[in-house]
């Protein structure tokens, strides 16, 4: 993965500032999805999906246990994130389509087509990897508006287009 050095140093300074409570905020992250994209609870239908369960706070620290081991490993992000890859397309049977960054996505949320109130890939499957990342940016937006530059969103996006394209990747 090629991400410029002001990228690096960008990510890693917001990552010291949210410190132990990345996971609260990829929980609400979670919860913005759910409730504004509700073709992404596909995967989920075995959850508490209700704002503040535990269920969705548990899978929130998950997702904030693999972006900070993802920031720990920025060089190597498809090794690094296999495992979680081979748990999503083996055990969970998440379609790793489901993980493929469209050609349009760039800054901001890709929604190709819509179906109903969820969004969806011209194929009807929820865009939940790419959807999560919009949330996240959001969320993050909304809790340090005086640090969240547009050079700052520029690189978080391009940190988590990283990931979720390192999620149907394999490890070379």
């Amino acid at each position: 993965m090629v991400l410029a050095a002001a990228d690096r140093a960008a990510l890693r300074a917001l990552w010291k500032k949210l410190g132990g409570n990345v996971g609260v905020y990829t929980t609400e992250a979670l919860e913005r999805m759910f409730l504004s994209f509700p073709s992404t609870t596909t995967y989920f239908l075995h959850l508490d999906l209700s704002p503040g369960s535990a269920q969705v706070k548990a899978h929130g620290q998950k997702v904030a246990d693999a972006l900070t081991l993802a920031m720990d490993h920025l060089d190597d992000l498809p090794c690094t994130l296999s495992a979680l890859r081979r748990l999503h397309a083996h055990e969970l049977r998440v379609d790793p389509t489901s993980f493929q960054v469209s050609p349009q996505a760039g800054p901001g949320p890709p929604f190709p087509a819509t179906t109903g109130r969820g969004r969806t890939t011209p194929a009807g499957r929820p865009l939940s990897p790419q959807l999560l990342g919009h949330c996240l940016l959001v969320t993050l937006a909304r809790h340090f508006p005086g640090d969240f530059s547009a050079a700052l969103q520029a690189s978080l996006d391009r940190f988590l287009s990283h990931v979720i394209s390192a999620l149907a990747a394999d490890c070379g």
